[in-house]
């Protein structure tokens, strides 16, 4: 039996209730039933919601939310290196810092990356791009797509990522 491709999900949706609640009811959902494994940054770091649950000024909060945050960040570094392509949420006022930062190194590992924005507001550099222009490049460059429904960017996984696998 073959293993599913694994998709790396980059977003700021963890972030809040509303946004955790379309990830794991509406995103999540989404990939799986394309065939893919989604690789959720926010299911598999539980250490920093126990840290953010203790209160804010607590010395024990301080203290280990800089070794919480190397583990995070080694954590998700990791599953993009074991996915084989990279699903973008790029909503927001401007591309999340984090998600940026994750369609960068997915890039620079060769991973194609779909880039998801529903978001009305206009925030491109210019009129002729959607979102940061380099955000769009990397997602360009990697083989990728930039679409605006959800059901378009998991067609768009679909078609990049399979027939990547396929051709190697």
């Amino acid at each position: 039996m073959n293993a599913r491709p694994k998709i790396y999900v980059a977003s700021p949706l963890g972030f809040t209730a509303a946004g955790s609640l379309y990830s794991t009811s509406v995103l999540l959902p989404a990939v799986r039933n394309a065939g893919f494994e989604p690789l959720d940054p926010w299911s598999v770091s539980p250490e920093i919601q126990r840290v953010f649950e203790l209160p804010r000024g607590d010395p024990e909060r301080a203290r280990v939310l800089a070794d919480t945050n190397r583990v995070v960040g080694k954590n998700n570094a990791a599953m993009i290196c074991a996915s084989s392509g990279v699903l973008a949420i790029l909503d927001g006022d401007d591309v999340d810092s984090g998600t940026a930062a994750e369609i960068g190194y997915a890039a620079a590992l060769s991973r194609p990356i779909v880039g998801l924005r529903t978001d009305l507001r206009v925030t491109g550099d210019n009129e002729a791009t959607l979102v940061n222009l380099q955000v769009e490049w990397f997602i360009a460059d990697s083989g990728g797509r930039l679409t605006t429904r959800l059901d378009d960017a998991v067609a768009a996984l679909v078609d990049v990522v399979l027939n990547r696998l396929a051709r190697s």
